[in-house]
Formats: C-alpha cells, sequence, structure tokens
C-alpha cells in the first residue's frame, strides 16, 4: 500500500476511535478479527467512508506507538493460515488487505477494509456493527440496520475508490486514459488539465478535499495499466484457458490479461480469436485457402462483454473467465442473471452495474439495449450451431457456446433449447414458428418433417411453447413462446 506512512499518521490524528478506527496491541484472536472486519466494513458504509482500519500495535486511548508481536503472515487458526480461515467465513463482499510497516523501531500492522457494497459483509453468517468502540450484533441494533440498508442501497462500487492520493501527474502511471478519447472520438487534449476534466466528469477521478486525486473502481477497472495495483479489483482480470480435447484434463495455455477492460478489448478478442479451433475454405473467388473460425463473431463478442460488464463486482476473490475445449467456449463470470434466463430474449434490459453499462455503451463496447443476448442466439441460429446456453451456478453464471453437432448427435435438451430459442426469435421479430421454419434453422429438408413434429411436441410439453391457435389444421399450425 503506497504512502502508509502517511495514512498511519493520519489515523493517528484522529481523537479517539471512532467506528471505522480500532487500534489494538496485540489482540490477534482470529475470531474477533473475523467479527471486527464485518462490523468496520458495515460501519464504514453506514458513515460513508470508502475505508475503514484496524491498527495493531498503537494505545487505543493515548495513540502511543507501542509496536505489536502480530504477524498476520504466520498466524494460523488450528493448522490452517489466518487470511485462509477468514476469507472462507466472510461474506464473499468482504474485501481487505493487512500491511506492514515498521516505525520508531517498532512493528505496526494496519488492517485495512473496504466499506461493504450492495449488502451488508457477515462472518459465520451473522452480521456485526460497531457501535462506540465495541463489535456488537446488528440484529441487536434494528435502528442501525435499517440505516445501513438504506445506505447500502445508494452506494454503486463504481463510485468507490480504488487508489487515492494521487498527483495530477502521476495518474497516467495507474491508468491509460488514451483509449478513452479514441473511443469517444475525441482529440486527446494538449492540457492535462482538460484530460482531467473529462474523466472527472465521467467519474474515472474524483478530487479529493486535499486537492489530490482518487482513481474510482469505475475508472481502475476500465482503464488500470495493471488491475493487481488496484486491491478492489485487482482478482477482476480476465483469465483465458486452452484446453487440449473436450475436458479439463490437459490444459494447455493459459492468459492472464491484468489490464483494465477497456483497453485490453481489442486485445482480448485477438487472443481468442487465435486460440479458436478452425477450418479451411476454399475462397471461390481467389482459390486461396483461408482459415474460418467456428463461432460467429458477434456472438462471442457479445458473451464476453457481457460477462465483462454484467458480473457482479461485489463478489470478491474471483473474475471472469473464458474457456476454449475443441467443441465449445465457456464464458463464466461472478454473480446470477438479474432476469429469469427463460424470458431474456424478451425482458427488458438490466443492468447490475449502470455506470460501467453507461459509460462502455459511450465507448462501443456494450449497446445497454438487452440486445447481447438477441444477437448470441441469432447468430449462432443463422450459422446451424447448437443453441447457446446458459448454466447458473450458486455464484456465478456461464454461458456455452458449442461448435457444429449434426442434429441427429444432438441431445433432447439441446434440441428443445433451440426450439424454444428459435420461437422466441420469431416472435419478437413479429413471425411464429412452425416446422418448415424449425427444419430450416437446423438445415433440414421435408423429410425431417416428423423429427420436427416429434421436437415441437417435446417442447410443449415442457411448457415452453404453445400453439398460437390450437383449433388449426395440424399442417398450418403456428406457434409462440409460452409467454406469448
Amino acid at each position: 500500500m503506497e504512502n502508509i506512512d502517511l495514512l498511519l499518521k493520519e489515523l493517528l490524528s484522529q481523537p479517539a476511535e471512532t467506528p471505522y478506527i480500532e487500534f489494538k496491541a496485540n489482540n490477534s484472536t482470529p475470531q474477533m478479527i473475523g467479527e471486527d472486519i464485518s462490523a468496520l466494513a458495515n460501519s464504514a458504509a453506514l458513515y460513508e467512508k470508502n475505508f475503514a482500519y484496524m491498527i495493531w500495535g498503537v494505545e487505543d486511548i493515548t495513540h502511543q506507538i507501542i509496536g505489536t508481536s502480530f504477524d498476520f503472515q504466520t498466524e494460523k487458526k488450528g493448522n490452517e493460515e489466518l487470511e485462509n480461515w477468514l476469507r472462507c467465513l466472510l461474506s464473499d463482499n468482504a474485501n481487505y488487505s493487512f500491511h506492514k510497516i515498521h516505525l520508531e523501531s517498532k512493528d505496526i500492522v494496519i488492517l485495512k477494509i473496504h466499506k461493504a457494497i450492495d449488502r451488508s459483509v457477515m462472518f459465520q453468517k451473522l452480521e456485526y456493527i460497531r457501535v462506540g468502540s465495541y463489535t456488537k450484533k446488528l440484529n441487536d441494533f434494528p435502528t442501525l440496520k435499517k440505516q445501513l440498508w438504506e445506505k447500502l442501497r445508494d452506494t454503486k462500487f463504481e463510485d468507490t475508490i480504488a487508489k487515492q492520493d494521487l498527483q495530477e501527474i502521476n495518474i497516467s502511471t495507474h491508468i491509460n486514459f488514451q483509449p478513452y478519447f479514441d473511443l469517444k472520438q475525441i482529440p486527446i487534449p494538449s492540457d492535462l488539465d482538460k484530460i482531467l476534466f473529462y474523466l472527472l466528469e465521467d467519474n474515472i477521478l474524483s478530487k479529493q478535499d486535499n486537492g489530490l486525486y482518487s482513481i474510482t473502481n469505475l475508472g481502475a477497472i476500465l482503464f488500470a495499466n495493471q488491475l493487481k495495483n488496484f486491491p478492489s479489483v485487482g482478482r477482476k482480470a480476465l483469465r483465458i484457458v486452452k484446453y487440449n480435447g473436450k475436458n479439463k484434463i490437459n490444459m494447455e495455455q493459459e492468459i492472464l490479461l491484468d489490464k483494465g477492460y477497456v483497453i485490453a478489448f481489442s486485445e482480448i478478442m485477438t487472443l481468442i480469436n487465435a486460440l479458436l479451433p478452425t477450418k479451411e475454405t476454399i475462397n471461390p473467388t481467389t482459390g486461396i485457402r483461408e482459415k474460418e473460425i467456428l463461432y460467429p463473431q458477434i456472438a462471442i463478442r457479445e458473451a464476453v462483454a457481457n460477462a465483462l460488464i454484467h458480473q457482479d463486482l461485489s463478489i470478491t476473490g474471483t473474475g471472469p473467465v473464458i474457456e476454449i475445449f475443441d467443441n465449445r467456449i465457456e464464458i463464466t463470470n461472478p454473480g446470477s442473471p438479474l432476469v429469469d434466463i427463460k424470458r431474456i430474449i424478451d425482458t427488458p434490459p438490466k443492468s447490475r452495474n449502470e455506470k460501467i453499462a453507461s459509460l462502455t455503451r459511450q465507448l462501443k463496447i456494450c449497446e445497454e439495449l438487452g440486445t447481447g443476448w438477441d444477437k448470441i442466439a441469432t447468430s449462432c441460429e443463422l450459422a446451424q450451431l447448437p443453441a447457446p446456453k446458459i448454466e447458473i451456478y450458486e455464484d456465478s453464471t456461464r454461458v456455452v457456446l458449442l461448435t457444429h453437432i449434426p442434429y441427429v448427435n444432438q441431445t433432447s435438451t439441446d434440441k428443445i433449447r433451440a426450439c424454444y430459442i428459435h420461437t422466441c426469435l420469431k416472435y419478437i421479430s413479429g413471425e411464429y414458428m412452425n416446422n418448415s421454419s424449425l427444419r430450416k434453422r437446423f438445415g433440414l429438408g421435408t423429410t425431417a418433417s416428423a423429427s420436427m413434429s416429434r421436437l415441437i411436441k417435446d417442447t410443449i410439453n415442457s411448457d415452453l411453447i404453445k400453439p398460437l391457435d390450437p383449433t388449426t389444421a395440424p399442417r398450418h399450425m403456428c406457434y409462440i413462446p409460452f409467454w406469448g
């Protein structure tokens, strides 16, 4: 942590312990530390502070530096390292870091705790809060609990601070603002003050009371030169993993893109395309052999952009991952969808990270129109690929794009999903699915009419589609989604 000595000096200048600052000598009981992290994170949110702190080696009344024997690197709970033990029992939105400083020939340990974002921080599934200089269970103070949740509803991850106390000339060391102006098609100003004006207007930076600057989480996650230099988003770097085969047994290559998403986006797409399986085709005009990627480019682009922009940033310790297999691409991001995945094609847009979505729309990476999944589904259908699928886990979402599989080799689940998505795409276009359109979707001839009829029946039995008019003669029957 930069300027740790200046931070300690500022903390020691406080008149007494506050609900978001706590001084200790050597008390390093793991249970106490876990409860205090929850309490201090929640109190920081309640009192609108970006960070809370625990300091070992300072006398709590006089603030005299007395030193500490506490060593967070060697401390254990049973046979488990302290930090691992804490992370297992704290809620996944807990964000904190230990730091050590040697001052006046004494050791000082500072625990820097980010304020709670989106929801309260819990330890062992219980919420804590600071009441005066004491840590208490939040449920015992209903008024404070109500006030905290009101604050949390108004707090946006993008607005909180990723790095502070920066002078003007040092900002470019941490973020690359050139793509901001390039993608907005604005000539980059020659005057630094004018550059800062734009960055402040879009909340990439914020001005501090002391005249220095802070980089917000919005600025860091989109424009960081190195994400690892920002603790609040350091684990959000995109991982691209290429496997040899159809499973995870043989990992061929792993790439960590430790850059802000905006400045890395073109590189991300280039890397993915280089790792994807291809097939050779002959250009009918030139007669030259050309390599053809087996997935629609727009489907990959939209799936990657959605994973980056709409992930749950309050879940710490994990980030988006793209895994490439011989027969599929899996794109995983932290967080569950905000809409019912059965209604994802027709549901109005809803963004978890509104400011990231808004700025990336201005930079032509995200449309913010709710059409991303429509493009993914439509492009896969036009290429007669299996329908893309969404898999939901406890704290993550995965989009799977599949390479070509002959209809007869597709699973019943894949066929039903494709039939349903085809029906939805027809419906939102003002058209209706029928046996003929379904055959065309799979690239099949009239001899497949009976197979399509069976698939339509299976999809109806799965409560995903229904006849437009049940009284219509079977050969003229049309179908709409269950919600139509």
